[in-house]
């Protein structure tokens, strides 16, 4: 019987078991680390562990319920949490050598919130330096792999928190997202992820040590298999921070759908800025089909009045900025140096992050007045759309590719598309601060993953997550892969 509980059930199927006591915290946990254990191995997604604790605190966790005293929504359930994200009692490295014995003293607001809700924190999960790849390796903890192909990356930079989600490993999961870091690895593993609106869930506790200003369109938010899962841990985390808590409360709308044909769906499948595969291309243009057969309003002509290539400049611009504070001054000044010496009409992908990451300030506020202009556009095209489908990446999950940055491309159907350009997809939806939650729709002919974005207008996150359950009826959801079945 607790086999059957414990088989890759939801979170949320797994709290009404702990609260109907069909299994107690302490198998749950158990099952989870000998899971981790068994499996973990050569995916090496959990990277460090605090099982002493989280063992006394799911004792205390059974106690309290046969008490009668139930914590919050997830009492008892055990989670890993993106090693960028500070969790007291393990080690917060972000990936970086220098970090390696960083124990935070408190834990990041979100994780706060969790725990406040009951979670039971017994693993960190990997990532690549300090979050900025779409792979998941570093110094400290080495190489992530993705349980569906262990050639193939996971993903970055929660490409851990996916890996372990989709093995088993654990059932809820806390990520970051700047550039695609929660719906790339959720795309590539099979997995459900949300970035959240910007500024809805608190960030504090996900930075570099000391650092305390919320970094323009970088998010925190959750990863699961489910997207119930995922309304769930929104329900937990979002909220105003501790700046603006005594002024004012967070009301984000609940979907007035009802139904997949009460939703109006414009859908992007592919676009000259970044190509995608035809298989990712063809997984959107199906599910549009197979929406506009139940009745949903769908357009594939629809788009926001703004040019896609101007879009990704500025977020461009908007992506660089906030990273470069983190950037060593003796290389800042050589990118700077290098900056001044390029040909004005350079556009290319690599020049356009160089020139982005040494602006002046000036340059910078010059770009978020184009921004939001953006916003705007986009507020304009969601009065008559509720939903936009479009893809996450160009392919399917890519071979690991540790070289240095300038030399890497991606073959998308045999064509070599620059590395950097893959996170037009995310850039599209997070320079405007919009909700996206990237849920999975069966494997290509690869046998690897394809999730696709639903994005809403700013504040319909739970519209976007509302969603994509409803399509999980239609298509099914989450599948585990070969070989972790059991």
């Amino acid at each position: 019987m607790v086999e059957d509980v414990l088989a890759w059930s939801s979170a949320t199927r797994l709290t009404q078991a702990l609260a109907a006591r069909e299994v107690s915290a302490v198998e749950l946990l158990e099952h989870h680390l000998e899971r981790a254990e068994r499996l973990n191995g050569p995916i090496n997604a959990v990277v460090a562990l605090n099982a002493d604790a989280a063992c006394a605190a799911a004792q205390e966790a059974d106690e309290s319920l046969a008490r009668g005293e139930r914590k919050g929504p997830l009492h008892g359930l055990p989670m890993t949490i993106k090693d960028s994200i500070e969790v007291v009692g393990m080690p917060t490295t972000s990936g970086a050598p220098e970090l390696r014995e960083h124990m935070p003293a408190r834990h990041a607001d979100t994780v706060q919130r969790l725990d406040d809700a009951g979670a039971i924190f017994f693993g960190k999960t990997n990532l690549p330096l300090y979050a900025g790849d779409f792979q998941s390796y570093n110094e400290i903890y080495g190489t992530t792999s993705n349980p569906w192909n262990l050639e193939r990356t996971p993903g970055g930079s929660s490409g851990g928190s996916s890996a372990a989600l989709a093995a088993g490993l654990c059932a809820l999961e806390s990520g970051s997202d700047i550039g695609g870091s929660i719906r790339n690895p959720a795309h590539f593993c099979g997995v459900y992820g949300h970035k959240p609106t910007w500024g809805v869930v608190p960030d504090q506790g996900h930075a570099l040590p000391g650092m305390l200003a919320s970094p323009d369109i970088a998010v925190v938010g959750p990863l699961a298999r489910s997207a119930e899962d995922l309304a769930v841990a929104m329900d937990i985390v979002s909220g105003a921070d501790a700046f603006n808590e005594r002024g004012w409360t967070l009301g984000l709308p609940r979907p007035a759908q009802r139904s997949l044909a009460d939703f109006r769906v414009a859908v992007w499948p592919s676009d000259s800025v970044c190509p995608v595969s035809r298989a990712v291309a063809d997984r959107v243009q199906a599910l549009a089909d197979r929406l506009a057969g139940l009745g949903a309003t769908v357009s594939d002509s629809a788009r926001p009045a703004f040019d896609p290539a101007d879009s990704h400049r500025i977020y461009t611009t908007m992506l660089n900025g906030p990273m470069s504070a983190g950037v060593p001054d003796d290389v800042f000044a050589k990118l700077s140096e290098a900056a001044r010496g390029f040909d004005p009409a350079d556009r290319s992908d690599a020049v356009e992050s160089i020139r982005a990451t040494v602006q002046p300030h000036r340059e910078w506020v010059r770009q978020c007045n184009r921004r939001a202009a953006l916003r705007q556009a986009w507020n304009a095209f969601f009065e008559d759309w509720d939903i936009l489908l479009c893809p996450q990446m160009p392919t399917t999950a890519f071979r690991h590719d540790h070289s240095p940055f300038a030399a890497r491309t991606v073959q998308v159907d045999g064509a070599e598309q620059n590395y950097l350009r893959q996170v037009f997809w995310a850039g599209l939806i997070t320079v405007a601060y919009l909700p996206s939650t990237v849920f999975p729709t069966g494997t290509a002919a690869d046998g690897l993953p394809i999730g696709i974005q639903a994005a809403g207008r700013e504040f319909d996150d739970y519209t976007c997550i509302e969603f994509t359950r409803l399509i999980a009826q239609e298509i099914g959801g989450f599948e585990p892969p070969a070989g972790y079945e059991s």
